[in-house]
């Protein structure tokens, strides 16, 4: 097999979740450019769509559908018309999250604490449920779960996220053991400090900005498209025999 043929995705299913914008638009990009049809999923059916007019725009494949990962009804309708429409699903990336609290860990709102449960885990682990089965009755298939770096080391006030961070690398281990032998690959990618609106935040108070900076090695916020080749290795032919693991894309930040 060629390079560009370990690479390649023509033919496949790809969803892509809080693909409207950020890291997931990049990574629905760039699957589409590599000949996936790609499901564009998040909140707001017209932001998809815009995604997917870019997508169409430039000559690849797409639909948007929209999905609040919160709400199983919606997880359950999701997966319903997937299987409708085409059949099969060969790549899921949970990408969709939430972090609505930036404080002391102390002073988490319990309705804030459940809603990024009901996101972060609840939903990543419904999504990767109904995506394995529909997988593995069509012979395999790839699914990403979009975690971070706070998952390995919490982010300071950023409890409850980093928590629920730390849950999803264990999920993707308890996937990737289970649901192997049928063919499905189950691996994490763990963004560092990254310009999105998600992260905005971080990357547009100096003060904080600086302090964090002084923890990555290559001094510098990382842009979505960077999070996205990762994303691709793990969805292809070249990541085979790799399931189970935690791919860290930080600029050396849990190196030092």
């Amino acid at each position: 097999m060629s390079t560009s043929q370990l690479f390649d995705l023509s033919g496949k299913i790809a969803l892509v979740t809080g693909a409207s914008r950020g890291i997931g638009a990049e990574i629905a990009r760039l699957f589409a450019a590599q000949g996936a049809h790609v499901i564009v999923s998040s909140r707001k059916q017209v932001d998809c769509q815009r995604v997917v007019d870019e997508i169409v725009a430039a000559g690849g494949s797409a639909e948007a559908l929209a999905c609040h990962i919160g709400e199983m009804e919606q997880i359950t309708a999701l997966f319903a018309h997937l299987e409708a429409s085409h059949g099969r699903l060969d790549v899921l990336v949970n990408n969709a999250a939430t972090n609505p609290y930036f404080g002391p860990i102390t002073e988490t709102d319990p309705a804030i604490f459940q809603k990024t449960v009901d996101v972060n885990i609840r939903g990543y682990f419904y999504m990767s449920s109904h995506g394995a089965k529909l997988m593995a009755r069509h012979g395999g298939g790839s699914i990403i779960n979009v975690a971070s770096v706070n998952g390995v080391v919490p982010g300071f006030q950023q409890g409850i996220y980093s928590i629920t961070k730390a849950a999803v690398i264990s999920m993707t281990r308890a996937f990737a053991a289970e649901c192997a032998e049928s063919g499905v690959r189950c691996n994490a990618l763990l963004p560092g400090l990254t310009d999105t609106k998600f992260a905005s935040v971080l990357v547009n108070t100096p003060a904080i900005l600086k302090q964090a900076l002084a923890h990555v090695p290559m001094r510098r916020v990382a842009q979505p498209s960077e999070m996205a080749g990762a994303a691709l290795y793990l969805a292809s032919a070249a990541a085979s025999y790799t399931t189970g693991a935690a791919i860290n894309v930080d600029g050396g930040y849990l190196s030092v």
